[in-house]
C-alpha cells in the first residue's frame, strides 16, 4: 500500500520527500514497517484537520462538498471550476497533491480523490488560511524559477523533488527554505486529511463502520507489532 510503489520510479523518490517525514515530525521517529500512506492516515485520524485550523466538522463538510462537486462533475461532464485558485495555482496543487499520495495498486491517487477540490472548499470557508495557501505556492514558484528557470508545475518530476527533498523535513530544513518547509507540512497535514475523509481514503483504510462484534479479544497482535506496540 506504500506511497511512491507506483510505475514512476521519480514518484517513489518523491515518497521520500513527501510523506515518511509526516510520522516521524508528529511522534519523533516514524516506524519502519509502517508504509508511507499508512504513516499519513495514521496522522489523519489522530490529528484530524486542527494541524491546519479546520475543525473536524468542517473538514467533513468540506470532503462532503467536495464529492459532491465530483459526482456533479461526472454527470455534466464540466470541469470542476475552483472559487479560490486560480488556473495556475490549480495546476500547481493538483500537481502538489498527487505527490504527496500518487496513485498506487491500493487506490487512487489525491486528486482521484478529490482532495483539490476539498482544499478550494477550505480556502473559501476559511479565508484565514488564504495567505497562508497562497503566499507557499508563490515561493514554491519562486524557487523553481530561480533554479531551473520555470514554475514548479511545469519542471520535470525530478526537479520537483529535489525541492520536495529539501523541505519535507522541517527539522532538518536549511534556514533559507524554512518558510517553505513549514508550508509544505501545511499541505501535507490537509492533503492527508481531505484524501481519508474522501470516500475513496476511507475505503483504503478500510474502515468497516458500526457492525456488530460477538467477541472482542482485543487488537491483532500483528496490528500491534507492526504499530510498535503492546499491552
Amino acid at each position: 500500500m506504500g506511497v511512491g510503489n507506483g510505475h514512476d520510479p521519480s514518484t517513489a523518490h518523491a515518497s521520500v520527500a513527501a510523506g515518511d517525514s509526516l510520522a516521524a515530525d508528529a511522534a519523533g521517529a516514524a516506524t519502519p514497517s509502517l508504509s508511507r500512506r499508512e504513516a499519513l492516515s495514521l496522522i489523519a485520524v489522530a490529528a484530524g484537520a486542527a494541524a491546519f485550523r479546520v475543525t473536524p466538522a468542517q473538514a467533513a463538510d468540506a470532503a462532503s462538498a467536495a464529492h459532491l462537486a465530483l459526482g456533479e462533475q461526472a454527470a455534466s461532464g464540466a470541469a470542476f471550476a475552483p472559487k479560490f485558485f486560480t488556473a495556475h495555482e490549480w495546476k500547481t496543487v493538483r500537481a502538489l497533491v498527487d505527490l504527496i499520495i500518487p496513485r498506487d495498486e491500493r487506490s487512487g491517487s489525491a486528486t482521484d480523490a478529490g482532495v483539490p477540490e476539498f482544499m478550494d472548499f477550505v480556502m473559501t470557508d476559511q479565508p484565514n488560511s488564504q495567505t497562508q495557501m497562497r503566499g507557499g505556492l508563490h515561493w514554491m514558484d519562486a524557487q523553481c524559477e530561480r533554479r531551473f528557470r520555470t514554475s514548479f508545475v511545469a519542471c520535470t518530476r525530478a526537479q520537483q523533488t529535489s525541492l520536495l527533498d529539501e523541505i519535507a523535513w522541517p527539522k532538518k530544513a536549511k534556514p533559507d527554505v524554512s518558510q517553505g518547509a513549514a508550508f509544505f507540512s501545511y499541505v501535507r497535514d490537509m492533503t492527508a486529511s481531505g484524501f481519508f475523509s474522501s470516500k475513496m481514503g476511507v475505503a483504503d483504510l478500510r474502515y468497516m463502520g458500526n457492525r456488530v462484534v460477538h467477541e472482542w479479544n482485543g487488537c491483532p497482535p500483528e496490528a500491534l507489532a507492526k504499530l510498535g506496540v503492546h499491552y
